[in-house]
């Protein structure tokens, strides 16, 4: 993979193309994402890929975040639940996040908590909540108009089955970044866009668009990317370009881990929408499984319903570890203890307090949990992707995860909002 700065005239060329700078890792929900009107099914992809919204043409100058204004000192009697959860299952996911916050902006101001951690872990009679209240302020945060509550949704890793050799079985390729796929730096040009990156291909002398879902899959073979497996089911392989990671189980018992590598600047488009509009699906229905129910029923359509989504997510192999996933902060997420958030209002590494409930139910899930990954659908203050694990049963609590919720950022005094 190349990548360049480009001139103004590429970043016309190419706006078809462009997209949000993708983090480390792809989880992401199998859950809507919030809309004016309820959605059937996730309007997000990877984290990574971000579900991809491209600035205007004469990009307006960005708006510099606000934490500060969303963010309200709160008391730990504030926190629903705080004296009943467990908070020493989270601890080693914080520890995790001290870790992988040391080269972040914020690194500083969590130097001495972190090292009073450290120094602290295992010791006989270490109380994980006291440190906490000792060390850390609560802050309710809230959305820009003032509303404490907002969506929750979850996301897993799934497994697959798959193979390093093609055959009838398993025929579906799990493809490399190709070496032809450009990434394009448009800060240099538009200083305000530098969170921004722009995907296409050489023709030429000319820069385009690189080549949708349905021109990869027509182009097969002769795309310029390493196939580094072949799965068993297509419905599988898009879902888990769908949540970004995953493992692959291969014929001899082997397991392959997979993690987002780069994505072809297409905007997502949600496939369950789409069986909603064609009226295939109800809209109570067209959650993960329904769409996989859908695509066991109609194996002759389902390339057709594939390709109307034009994003296409390209995976690298990476170590297989006991661990979870890597999210966005470099460290690996933990089962019920990690969230993907929008970095814009929970700052990467903070422990969240999360007040939520359990899928498509009323019974409270109250619990400390750590902001460790970003999501291009996780958009706004109060907003949250709850990571579930790997997994079947995993998988089946991230699809039905449409729930309201409420967080809290926990804050050392030297990250405290001025």
């Amino acid at each position: 993979m190349r990548k360049i700065q480009t001139p103004a005239i590429l970043f016309a060329a190419l706006l078809a193309a462009c997209s949000s700078v993708p983090p480390t890792v792809a989880p992401v929900s199998t859950a809507p994402a919030p809309l004016p009107a309820p959605t059937p099914v996730a309007q997000q992809c990877a984290p990574c890929t971000a579900c991809p919204v491209c600035p205007a043409v004469q990009p307006a100058p960005a708006a510099a975040p606000a934490f500060t204004r969303s963010y309200v000192a709160a008391a730990w009697a504030d926190l629903p639940g705080w004296r009943d959860d467990d908070v020493a299952a989270a601890w080693p996911a914080f520890l995790q996040s001290c870790r992988g916050v040391r080269s972040k902006p914020q690194g500083p101001g969590w130097k001495r908590v972190c090292e009073l951690a450290a120094a602290a872990d295992g010791k006989p009679g270490f109380d994980v909540r006291q440190f906490f209240e000792q060390h850390l302020q609560p802050w309710a945060v809230t959305n820009g108009d003032g509303a404490s509550s907002g969506l929750v949704t979850g996301y897993y890793e799934p497994l697959l089955r798959g193979s390093r050799q093609r055959s009838k079985a398993y025929a579906q390729p799990v493809r490399g970044v190709p070496d032809d796929l450009l990434t394009i730096d448009l800060s240099a040009v538009f200083p305000e866009l530098k969170d921004k990156r722009v995907r296409g291909r050489l023709e030429g002398n000319k820069v385009l668009p690189y080549w949708s879902r349905a021109e990869i899959e027509a182009r097969g073979d002769s795309l310029r990317s390493k196939n580094l497996l072949y799965v068993d089911d297509a419905i599988e392989l898009f879902f888990l370009q769908v949540q970004g990671s995953g493992r692959v189980q291969l014929p001899d018992g082997g397991m392959v881990r997979l993690n987002y590598a780069d994505q072809n600047g297409h905007p997502y488009q949600s496939i369950g929408r789409v069986l909603v509009e064609r009226g295939e699906l109800k809209l109570e229905e067209a959650s993960m499984q329904g769409i996989q129910a859908w695509a066991r029923a109609n194996p002759a359509r389902l390339d057709a319903l594939l390709n109307s989504n034009p994003s296409y997510v390209f995976f690298r192999e990476v170590a297989n570890g006991d661990g979870g996933p890597l999210g966005a902060l470099g460290v690996p997420l933990t089962a019920e203890r990690s969230i993907a958030v929008d970095p814009r209002a929970v700052p990467l590494g903070s422990p969240v307090f999360l007040a939520t409930t359990r899928p498509n139910s009323t019974t409270p899930m109250n619990r400390l949990v750590m902001a460790q990954d970003t999501g291009g659908a996780i958009k706004g203050a109060v907003r949250a992707d709850f990571f579930w694990g790997f997994g079947k049963a995993a998988g089946e609590q991230a699809g039905r995860m449409k729930q309201s919720g409420r967080v809290w950022v926990l804050l050392p005094p030297e990250l405290a909002p001025k």
